[in-house]
């Protein structure tokens, strides 16, 4: 029986519309859970939102409505862009929901057993946005003589009543967590930032406010909130039932991996595991701090009017489109840029022109000259076993190995090796040709093209799910055979005895015009 297999996304802070930021992540790790369950894994795939802080009470403010509705709306958002991105997760959770309330609560009982929260006074640098603390020595001045963080986001001295984690005596130990497990933190850039701010020295951590009330109460101390982080990293338990130790919470913890942004990788490589530490909870298995999405070279940003809506990206090129643009366009890990234009480049040239072309070309020469029955295998040559070993290869090890390890370009990049394969094999072998010189010879080339597109289809399921879903459904594949281990040519014989017949198959990828591109954002 397959290991169970827990996957995270950062928990997305609604106090605007999500962007495209939030798809790539979430589209990620939707491909990764995917890919694991088609393995045969039984998968836990969590994302939500993250409604608590001072942020949220200050745009609630501004609004004049209450945090809570504001969570409301906001939250609906994110849903409904996950939904229609086919984002196939398991949990969606709220901050707000009261069992996270009960089980932040609990989690901070555990870190006070320990010994390590204690009350004193905060007076230091806050930014407000990053709902974080900085050390003076990581600010940097702005333009205005105004103090920044090292993420350029305004600060402002604080001074209140405050809770005080401490943080400061887990240093060696994550020190040590990081030296015993080097894939702990990934990638190695990541891994490499957060050992050099841990060896600088950790100092403790505010970890309660007292100007605001919005957020998971103290313990017992209903004066004060928790720091919006500690109830934020909670959701991972929150999510399995946590404080309960059984169920869902012995068969998913720890988690195998937690896919955020590298800007948070701080909270999560040394805050979380401290925490867990603390605690006596198991950590998880690894942190990923993927790089940013960039519009044309830029962070997207309102001042500069080039925000963009995933929605209406997925509206107007289609959501497998999009999908498959945002992992194959540039190494998962790194920052990335994108443009419209470039959106459509790329599905033309590979979704229309390579892959859908070969489907298209193959299954209507089938339907027309076979009458919509599977062709015939009459002995294969060196060109189709060829072929075979090379889709086998890319199929069954080179895809997996690349979708296990993050590597979604190289995934990609491997996939589309092989169409471009079958794509000269098809003009090689010329069965329109054949139709009239060998009509058993045309059988074979379009039964061996049948077979490998199937088995690209298969693969890239994770990827573009709603245009594998149709082609594998056009084709008869059984839902019982739509994972690599179990798709091959041993099962067309089956197929081709049987009474499925192909009707007329419709194009996957219409091309997209540059023209319809065009607009606020492109």
């Amino acid at each position: 029986m397959a290991e169970p297999f827990y996957i995270t996304t950062a928990i997305h802070y609604p106090n605007g519309k999500p962007h495209i930021g939030h798809a790539y992540e979430t589209i990620a790790a939707d491909v990764l859970a995917r890919f694991h369950r088609m393995q045969g894994r039984e998968v836990r795939f969590q994302t939500g939102t993250d409604e608590h802080g001072l942020k949220m009470a200050q745009k609630a403010r501004d609004l004049g409505i209450t945090p809570r509705a504001l969570a409301d709306e906001m939250s609906a958002h994110f849903r409904n862009l996950f939904d229609a991105l086919d984002i196939s997760y398991d949990r969606f959770i709220r901050t707000t929901e009261a069992g996270h309330h009960v089980a932040s609560q609990a989690l901070w009982k555990a870190m006070e057993a320990n010994g390590d929260l204690y009350l004193d006074r905060y007076e230091g640098w806050y930014s407000i946005r990053d709902e974080a603390y900085y050390d003076a020595s990581e600010l940097t001045d702005g333009e205005g003589g105004e103090k920044l963080s090292p993420q350029g986001t305004p600060v402002e001295w604080t001074v209140e009543e405050s809770w005080f984690f401490r943080l400061s005596a887990y240093q060696d130990k994550l020190l040590a967590l990081y030296r015993d497990n080097p894939d702990f933190i990934q990638p190695d850039a990541r891994r490499n930032e957060v050992i050099r701010f841990v060896e600088g020295g950790l100092r403790d951590l505010s970890v309660s406010r007292t100007s605001f009330d919005w957020g998971v109460k103290v313990p017992e101390h209903d004066d004060h909130v928790m720091y919006v982080w500690v109830d934020a990293l909670t959701n991972y338990l929150t999510g399995l039932g946590y404080p309960a130790m059984d169920g869902d919470m012995a068969k998913f913890w720890p988690a195998d991996i937690h896919l955020i942004g590298k800007d948070i990788v701080r909270f999560h490589a040394v805050y979380w595991p401290a925490f867990l530490m603390s605690a006596g909870i198991a950590l998880p298995k690894k942190v990923f701090g993927h790089g940013f999405l960039l519009n044309r070279g830029q962070k997207e940003s309102k001042s500069l009017g080039n925000v963009t809506d995933p929605a209406e990206l997925a509206e107007k090129f289609g959501v497998d489109n999009l999908r498959y643009f945002l992992l194959r366009e540039f190494s998962f890990g790194q920052d990335g840029s994108y443009s419209q234009e470039a959106i459509v480049s790329r599905s033309n040239s590979e979704l229309a022109n390579s892959f859908g072309n070969l489907a298209q070309r193959t299954l209507s020469q089938i339907f027309k000259n076979c009458d919509g029955h599977l062709p015939a295998i009459s002995g294969h040559t060196a060109e189709d076993e060829a072929l075979f070993a090379l889709v086998d290869k890319v199929v069954r090890h080179e895809m997996p190995a690349a979708y296990a390890d993050l590597a979604f370009a190289q995934a990609l990049e491997a996939w589309m090796g092989a169409v471009f394969a079958c794509n000269a094999y098809i003009d090689a072998q010329a069965p329109w040709a054949l139709r009239k010189t060998d009509e058993a010879r045309m059988q074979t080339v379009l039964a061996t093209l049948y077979i490998a597109i199937a088995q690209l289809a298969v693969a890239v399921q994770p990827v573009m799910p709603g245009k594998t879903a149709r082609l594998l459904d056009m084709m008869g594949i059984a839902h019982d055979l739509r994972n690599p281990a179990a798709i091959g040519s041993h099962w067309y014989s089956r197929l081709a005895e049987g009474d499925f017949r192909l009707d007329k198959p419709e194009g996957l990828f219409p091309r997209l015009e540059l023209a319809e591109a065009q607009g606020e954002g492109s």
